[in-house]
């Protein structure tokens, strides 16, 4: 995949404080990209590095291959931000407020903004004053001012604040459709756990300015070798019996926790039951994402469902 934005040992110092740390991660066209901390992480610092808002202390940032820094407006001209709120003027209907972002951008045609409409799901209320619309609909109207000039990366600085279950999901939904339809990159900072897990592709974790760790969200799906739990009537005489067979095993509060591909485990069933061991239930363990992220971290304190 086209790599669409590139961070390569980016620090951040304010007041002889350094509040991001050495940040090296790249984000692809067409992916989720999820940036996860706790409130006070440094995400919201990182994204306002990213999009010229406040200058670098050191190392470099490339947005399709233009240095932020060195070569800002050809840089600047591929994204789209929102950046905490959409700054939007109630007063004026939605298609007013479009209309007065595409007088400072050249080429913008109504038919242009008749398209980002549909897309974006308002064509009913577009004509509506904003005041009148719910914080879901201002986040998508927010959105469309964000994509009037086909930027290659929309990054959101926690889109979901404030919305209820039902905006939450329609947001999520939105995005995975806009990743997939037009193949942006999409950047999405937020400290909930729950939601990230659904919504992104890739995860970077953030914890004190420092980059923890760059997870795939489905990697634990995609592993040749998975966790299972097997719970049988005699666990101590099993796992001696299958640790003999060469599996791995451990004992588990619900019976024995054994790693294994998928096609073993017809085999360690067979050999349970022809050894007189009675089998109540075998599972996947799933690991969630709150369970890699605490393992990573190691802190238990961390806002997993703020």
């Amino acid at each position: 995949m086209k790599t669409v934005v590139e961070l390569k040992n980016v620090s951040k110092v304010i007041r002889g404080r350094k509040i991001i740390d050495d940040l090296s991660f790249e984000v692809n066209e067409g992916e989720v990209f999820g940036f996860l901390g706790p409130n006070g992480a440094g995400k919201t610092t990182t994204i306002r590095m990213i999009v010229g808002l406040i200058r670098i202390t050191s190392g470099d940032i490339a947005i399709c291959g233009k240095n932020v820094v060195n070569d800002y407006e050809d840089a600047i001209q591929n994204v789209g931000a929102i950046v905490e709120n959409p700054e939007l003027y109630k007063f004026l209907t939605g298609y007013q407020n479009l209309q007065q972002v595409a007088r400072v951008i050249k080429g913008i045609t109504n038919e242009k903004i008749n398209e980002i409409v549909e897309f974006v799901g308002l064509k009913d209320r577009i004509h509506d004053k904003v005041k009148t619309y719910s914080l879901g609909m201002r986040q998508r109207l927010g959105i469309a001012q964000s994509l009037l000039h086909d930027p290659k990366i929309l990054i959101l600085d926690e889109p979901t604040n404030g919305l209820d279950p039902a905006g939450i999901r329609e947001m999520r939904d939105y995005l995975r459709n806009l990743a997939a339809e037009k193949g942006l990159a999409i950047i999405v900072s937020s400290h909930l756990l729950s939601e990230m897990e659904m919504m992104c592709d890739r995860i970077a974790i953030i914890q004190k300015g420092k980059l923890i760790n760059v997870q795939d969200v489905r990697s634990n799906e995609n592993k040749a070798h998975q966790d299972y739990v097997c719970h049988v009537n005699d666990p101590k005489k099993a796992l001696k019996l299958l640790v003999g067979k060469g599996y791995k095993v451990k004992e588990h509060k619900d019976g024995l926790e054994i790693e294994m591909e998928k096609d073993q485990v017809p085999n360690m069933v067979a050999i349970l039951v022809e050894n007189q061991i009675l089998i109540y239930e075998v599972r996947r363990i799933s690991k969630s994402l709150e369970d890699r992220f605490l393992e990573i971290t190691n802190n238990k304190e961390v806002a997993a469902h703020a």
